[in-house]
């Protein structure tokens, strides 16, 4: 840690909103545009900029690394080093993204997973400590700089084409598709009765609707469309937990591991499926190595089929949401998964009663997973996967996603997730712009020669089992070596 203390000049400066792309934080006290990329934000609420009391100091890198560890947490966000340590346990966003990041340059995810800037320079203030050495880079030195300047260019770009503006009519009419889609499964239902065509039909009717609802909670979890934060909350609660009957806090804690280290051992939870799944390509040989079989991973990619598909979402999803719903005491979520089961129960049980009545439920589950399951699984399992090398947010997004050729079903059956690359790269932009700064994003791939990967969607489909296959045979090779 170096003890300079940046005073008189540089008091003005310390406190104030994360400044615009484009410039950063220098010696002196002053700005200078340089094409390093930073994070926009307006002042507080009061226009009142921060001055604290006391001088900051100034780190290096070397010294912030060592703050790594989750009883002692720090990170860089535009040269400023904040101590998050007290603070990650009360993270919205839950205590471990912060500790995925600690000791690490944090500009780029903390300006891709918080689409309220405002609201959050109020919790990053109290945490300011100082500042990044004035000779040290903007981000540790095995990272690209220029990658990094970059993209956040490309960022800056974006938004001034308006790009993370959300069109509300889009996300109402998606809205309504699946209240249209509940409401004619219980006409046709009062009007036809509960023979098996009509249990089929309504089935199939309300297996869209869940499936659209999981891609509609999908957007709101990350966006900001409503003026007012606590009214996006209460949708989301409301669409997860009404429409859905799932945890809205357990996915968001979940998924948003998954998104600031995508396919990253062990950070990533989407890819811990031991002991059922070994992916990559270091799990199955560690597995291999110590000898563990819980079951024939030789054949993973046969009972994906059996049990991937069909039981992600009635029995892993379901199961953990209840869990940890109930555990942690999420209150408001109980409630609302519990509207979910009682509305089911008014609106089916005078035909199929109470138990049958639960047996369509999980049955709609059952035909909702395997769309789930391959539209969320074929993006991320045969990407790379690796434990932390901390690269740069592009890089780590890039390579651990791919898309899926675009077209109006494709667009539809997916939620637009078959542009995953672009929702990695841009969590809090709205679905509906995602075509049209694909062509950017490639470019920038291009320019710095890594691989934008965009498959049709039969392939992507196929390279599932394929990965699982390879994966099975670096364990085969592990487990029988002498």
């Amino acid at each position: 840690m170096q003890l300079e203390e940046k005073c008189d000049s540089h008091m003005e400066l310390i406190g104030k909103s994360l400044q615009h792309v484009g410039e950063k934080a220098h010696t002196n006290g002053k700005l200078v545009a340089n094409g390093e990329a930073t994070v926009s934000v307006k002042q507080e609420a009061n226009g009142k900029p921060d001055m604290p009391g006391k001088c900051l100091n100034t780190y290096t890198w070397q010294e912030i690394q060592r703050h790594n560890k989750e009883t002692d947490q720090w990170l860089v966000i535009n040269r400023k080093v904040y101590n998050i340590t007290s603070w990650a346990d009360r993270h919205p966003g839950g205590h471990r993204v912060l500790n995925h990041y600690a000791g690490e340059d944090a500009t780029d995810v903390f300006r891709a997973m918080h689409p309220n800037l405002d609201t959050v320079q109020l919790y990053l203030k109290p945490l300011l400590i100082g500042d990044l050495a004035p000779e040290e880079p903007s981000q540790e030195t095995n990272k690209n700089s220029q990658l990094v300047e970059d993209f956040q260019e490309l960022r800056r770009s974006l938004e001034d084409m308006n790009m993370f503006k959300a069109n509300l009519g889009f996300f109402f009419l998606h809205l309504a598709q699946i209240l249209i889609l509940e409401a004619l499964a219980w006409l046709t239902l009062w009007y036809f009765g509960s023979g098996w065509t009509v249990t089929i039909l309504i089935s199939f009717l309300l297996t869209i609707s869940q499936a659209q609802s999981a891609f509609l909670q999908h957007d709101i979890g990350h966006l900001s469309i409503f003026q007012k934060t606590k009214w996006n909350h209460l949708m989301h609660r409301f669409v997860m937990g009404h429409l859905k009957g799932l945890s809205a806090d357990w996915w968001n804690y979940r998924h948003f591991q998954h998104h600031v280290k995508p396919n990253i051992y062990p950070k990533d939870p989407d890819i811990d499926m031991g002991p059922l799944f070994l992916l990559g390509d270091s799990q199955p040989v560690k597995y291999g190595k110590k000898k563990i079989k819980y079951i024939d991973y030789e054949k993973q990619h046969l009972y994906f089929y059996l049990v991937g598909l069909p039981l992600l979402m009635p029995v892993y999803f379901n199961g953990q949401s209840m869990q940890v719903m109930y555990l942690r005491r999420y209150w408001a979520d109980i409630a609302m998964v519990s509207r979910f089961y009682i509305r089911h129960f008014i609106t089916f049980s005078p035909f199929y009663g109470i138990f049958g009545t639960l047996l369509l439920i999980y049955l709609v589950k059952f035909l909702e997973s395997p769309w789930i399951a391959y539209v969320t699984q074929m993006s991320h399992i045969p990407m790379k996967m690796s434990t932390e090398e901390n690269h740069d947010w592009f890089s780590t997004q890039v390579l651990a996603t791919c898309n899926i050729e675009q077209s109006f079903f494709n667009d539809w059956f997916t939620g637009h997730l078959n542009f995953q690359i672009e929702h990695h790269l841009f969590p809090t932009m709205p679905r509906h712009n995602y075509h049209k700064v694909a062509p950017l994003v490639k470019s920038l791939c291009k320019k710095h020669g890594l691989q934008y990967v965009n498959k049709s969607m039969l392939k992507a489909l196929g390279d599932i089992p394929r990965a699982l296959k390879k994966s099975a045979a670096l364990w085969i090779e592990a487990y029988y070596e002498t």
